[in-house]
Parts: structure tokens; sequence; C-alpha cells
């Protein structure tokens, strides 16, 4: 089970990775908006009415796409008080029932509310009626299942290599998704 469940993990982070990557991108016409905005508002004295609802789109967009790739690279916020100083076999015991119990269903209502809120928008071509120019907000609404379904595809990969943790022989490189392997004895069997 260990090396099927890791390669579908593998398979499974290059997804988060792709669009993580990819979605990395929008920090150029975000910023670009920006200073667009700044020239032309103080050394032209023409604002714009476009930068700041494109600014806060993009951040948005960029933000909640983004989070699966941070959830691959164990960059969302954990409380280590206990967690620290546990073995890796019973952090990755916890970790799997958190996603079991916590982690998936969150996500599949997070997926379903925000699916119908995105077809509502998309339905009405919802506009930001608080914006002098109006823009459409349906395809930022989309934003917002899609993040759920990049999370449980990545949840789906962190929880394979939390089973492989939990079940299997000993922590290394491989089964924890890149993070440095778990100490070993002078004889080499890993320390937990």
């Amino acid at each position: 089970m260990t090396r099927p469940a890791l390669r579908v993990a593998h398979a499974l982070d290059a997804v988060a990775r792709t669009v993580g990557k990819a979605i990395a991108w929008l920090i150029l016409p975000m910023v670009g908006s920006l200073v667009w905005e700044v020239v032309a508002r103080y050394f032209f004295s023409a604002p714009t009415v476009w930068a700041y609802d494109m600014t806060f789109m993009l951040y948005g967009t960029f933000f909640m796409l983004g989070s699966a790739w941070t959830l691959q690279r164990g960059g969302h916020i954990r409380t280590d008080v206990y967690y620290g100083k546990w073995s890796h076999r019973t952090q990755a015991r916890v970790d799997l029932v958190c996603y079991v119990v916590l982690f998936f269903p969150a996500m599949l209502v997070f997926f379903w509310l925000g699916a119908e809120y995105f077809w509502k928008s998309f339905q009405q071509n919802e506009r930001i009626v608080t914006s002098p120019w109006l823009p459409i907000v349906w395809p930022f609404k989309f934003v917002i299942p899609a993040t759920a379904a990049l999370l449980v595809v990545q949840g789906v990969a962190e929880s394979l290599r939390c089973w492989v943790r939990a079940t299997g022989p000993a922590v290394s490189a491989d089964l924890t998704g890149g993070t440095p392997a778990a100490p070993a004895d002078a004889d080499g069997s890993v320390i937990t």
C-alpha cells in the first residue's frame, strides 16, 4: 500500500503545485494595477475607477487559489504546543483524524455553498454595484468552489501521506512531502 499511496499523493501534489505556480503570476497584474493607480493619482491627478477593485479581486484570487499549494508546503498555521513533542506516527494519526473529521466535511460544505453562490451570481451576471465601473463578479466567485476542490485534492494527498506515516515502518522525506527525514539512531532506525 505504501508505494501506490505515495505515487497517488505525488500525482495529486502536482495539481496544487501547478496551480500554485501559475496563480503566483497574478502578483504582476495586481502590483501593476497598484502602481498604475499611484502614478495616475499622484503624478497626473487622474485616479482610476478600476484599480482598487482589480487589486482586491486579484489578491483574493491569488490568496484563495494558492491555499492548496500552501497546504502542500506546510504553510498554514499550526499550534505546536503538544504536537511538536509527539512521535511522527502520533502526529500522522492525529493529522489523519483531523483531515477526516474536520477538514473534508468543512471543505465539502465550502464547495457546496461556494458553488451555489457562484451559480446564482453567474445566472444574474452579477456586478459589483458599489464600484463606478460595475465589473462582473461571477468569475471571482467561481474561485470559491475551485479553491474548495483544490483543497480537497491536496487534502487527499496529505491524508495518504498521513496514512502511510501512521501505519508504515518509518518516516522519510518521501512520506512527508519533501520535509527532512526523521532523526535516526546509529543503526539507522527512525527515532519516534
